[in-house]
């Protein structure tokens, strides 16, 4: 069987990780104090072996990522968007869209130039909010990219293939145009795509009802969207001081674990991954970027 390994994703390069500089990024954060080390006469617990997890090897079940499509603020090319990363490029900048000049905060990892051409049709594109346009568009250029374009679908069983892409906001414009027109106008306004563009599972369904895919599945569409750069969404997270308010330099405003950190900062766009199951995948020839080996989901809200 083929290598699981991309064509065209080159590998990090690891030298820098043999010989670590002091901290060359993170320049504030405090060193730890040296400890003299204990010696201990004589051990009366003994530790449990522990093994590595045995490997699937069932071809139904080993999961394989066959196709990834992606919205950012480097575009649409996940080439590019992956070299750019390399490069340790930035995409956060001041926000254009509206005027944040009164906010604290007033930089984003914000879109600029996306379009749907080609993706979704003129008339639908008007109504859907740019969580749902990420959404649909980064899915099929997936499937584009896993050799399953609009031609190819008819060849997969559609019954057994599904959606499941995640959002933390949904449709928040569709969401505030329909406050602002309920204030302003009164509730025959607010349009009747208000409640169902706004709900966090719209994006995986109008995918999914687009593409007819339905079911427990040998292929599923995977991944995140996300578009809350707008005045609600930037206000609502200065409201609950979670936004970093380095203005003056907004590339480096994103500082994990440094002393100086004062909050994340807000970035919108779509990622998705077409997995299957490994014998899906070899039996329709598809091309092969990665085996998915395991993942786990957790909660860290108690500190």
């Amino acid at each position: 069987m083929q290598a699981l390994q991309s064509p065209t994703l080159k590998a990090s390069p690891l030298n820098h990780l043999r010989k670590p500089n002091s901290k060359p990024h993170f320049p504030n954060v405090s060193s730890i104090p040296h400890r003299p080390t204990k010696s201990f006469s004589s051990i009366t617990a003994s530790s449990p072996t522990v093994s590595a997890p045995k490997r699937e090897k069932d071809p139904k079940k080993r999961v394989v990522i066959t196709g990834m499509g992606l919205l950012s603020v480097f575009g649409n090319d996940v080439d590019v968007y992956y070299d750019k990363l390399l490069s340790g490029e930035s995409g956060i900048g001041l926000i254009d869209r509206f005027d944040a000049s009164k906010f604290p905060t007033r930089f984003a990892g914000q879109i600029r130039g996306f379009t749907s051409e080609g993706y979704i049709d003129g008339k639908n594109d008007r109504r859907l909010d740019d969580c749902l346009r990420y959404c649909i568009v980064a899915g099929k250029k997936a499937l584009e990219n896993a050799d399953l374009g609009a031609d190819k679908l008819s060849k997969i069983n559609k019954e057994r293939t599904g959606v499941l892409v995640g959002t933390g906001m949904g449709g928040l414009t569709v969401f505030s145009d329909g406050v602002q027109n309920l204030i302003e106008k009164g509730y025959r306004k607010i349009t009747p795509f208000f409640i169902p563009y706004a709900i966090t599972n719209m994006g995986s369904a109008l995918l999914a009802i687009e593409l007819g895919f339905m079911g427990e599945a040998d292929l599923m569409i995977a991944g995140g969207t996300e578009a809350a750069v707008i005045p609600i969404g930037l206000g609502g997270f200065v409201a609950c001081r979670a936004l970093s308010q380095i203005n003056d330099d907004p590339q480096t405003a994103t500082r994990p674990w440094d002393k100086d950190r004062d909050g994340f900062v807000m970035g919108e766009g779509a990622g998705v991954l077409v997995m299957e199951s490994l014998e899906h995948a070899t039996e329709r020839g598809a091309p092969i970027i990665a085996e998915y080996l395991g993942g786990a989901v957790n909660c860290s809200s108690y500190d």
